[in-house]
């Protein structure tokens, strides 16, 4: 299944969530322009696990440097198809989430969610010397906000129903809850073979866990101006 839109637009401006967007979009753009270096920068700014758990062990190394990462990496891109895929769930979902938690809040959140994947991705595989980079985990973690915020909503999907695909409007927590058992498979699966390399599926787990976690504690209490919209 494939969302392309919900069909609850959120009550105010998505400043946060568009902002989000150009800054990976910009950042995408300069990874273009390195040419040759691109590959020095990646191992610099993404989250390379092995770096890390030499840099805990051997105890020399700055922790900006070591724990940076974690931060910078949510932000840089593999390719074409990894950023617009990433952008699309971000816009589709993203403002709503802005809606509940408020500008602020809701750039607090994604921050906190793309660390949190993170250090799940790190916990799982510490050994790893691949790069990782993508803004998955943090989106995952817009994903687990929004299927606990908005269960009812539905989401205009591509469902595939062979021999053709349909389009059909689907509750939210039916999409984001298969989303989520597909990464929790494979990402069991990437552990079974003892496999490092490819999608981070447990950056993926550890966001949408803690997006789940996190709306329940930050948007109790707190519903957007869609939602009172709709109990008034």
């Amino acid at each position: 299944m494939f969302p392309l839109r919900d069909e609850n637009p959120s009550g105010r401006p998505p400043i946060v969530t568009r902002g989000l967007i150009v800054l990976n979009c910009a950042l995408f753009v300069y990874e273009l322009m390195l040419g040759p270096q691109l590959r020095g920068f990646i191992l610099e700014f993404g989250l390379v696990p092995a770096r890390v758990t030499n840099a805990l062990e051997v105890g020399d190394v700055p922790w900006t440097q070591t724990f940076f990462p974690f931060l910078t990496s949510m932000f840089l891109h593999g390719g074409w198809m990894h950023l617009i895929g990433n952008m699309w769930y971000l816009w589709i979902f993203g403002d709503n989430v802005e809606d509940r938690l408020g500008h602020l809040g809701f750039l607090v959140f994604y921050l906190a969610a793309g660390v949190f994947a993170a250090a799940a991705h790190y916990m799982l595989g510490p050994g790893s010397r691949l790069p990782t980079v993508g803004a998955s985990g943090a989106i995952a973690g817009v994903l687990g906000a929004y299927a606990l915020a908005y269960p009812g909503a539905r989401v205009i999907t591509l469902v595939p129903l062979f021999p053709f695909w349909q389009v059909m409007a689907l509750p939210a927590v039916l999409v984001l809850g298969l989303w989520f058992v597909l990464q929790f498979f494979q990402g069991a699966l990437a552990l079974s073979f003892a496999r490092t390399g490819g999608v981070a599926w447990w950056a993926h787990i550890g966001g949408f866990v803690f997006g789940l976690v996190a709306m329940a504690v930050l948007g109790r209490g707190r519903p957007g101006r869609r939602s009172r919209a709709w109990g008034s």
